[in-house]
């Protein structure tokens, strides 16, 4: 009796995922079919009406209005002069809030071009760095 000591030659097992794959997506459609879905009870609620706007309190704008013909207004308060100087008197008094206040230019649309750089040095000189334009809607304006 002889003995066969040589080795095999071993083939490299392989993986089939195909077969595991299908077994997956069997379980995945098992759960979505046995899974029951609730509906979660919402709350009913009636919120309660305010026929009152809300009112504006914004202490650090200063609004400042250039009207057609060049005069000023510090929110809503008019400025004696057209100058530079007193309207950066006028704005820096107006700053409740200091450096941190907000200049708001509501200009007039025929107002001179020269007096809305006049309130934008003013505010430079009153230490105040921002600076935005209000303006009017299209709709607003009436199709102007």
């Amino acid at each position: 009796m002889r003995l066969n000591f040589r080795p095999r030659e071993r083939d490299e097992p392989e993986i089939n995922l195909i077969p595991f794959i299908d077994v997956l997506l069997v379980v995945l459609i098992f759960l979505m079919l046995s899974t029951t879905y609730s509906k979660f009870t919402e709350l009913q609620l009636r919120l309660p009406v305010a026929d009152a706007q809300a009112q504006r309190d914004y202490p650090r704008e200063v609004l400042v209005g250039v009207a057609a013909d060049g005069r000023y207004t510090v929110n809503k308060q008019a400025v004696a002069g057209r100058s530079p100087e007193l309207l950066a008197m006028a704005l820096g008094e107006a700053a409740t809030a200091g450096k941190d206040s907000v200049v708001i230019v509501s200009a007039d649309a025929t107002a001179p071009h020269q007096a809305v750089i006049t309130v934008l040095e003013a505010a430079r000189r009153a230490g105040l760095q921002q600076v935005t334009f209000a303006a009017q809607s299209s709709a607003a304006a009436g199709g102007r």
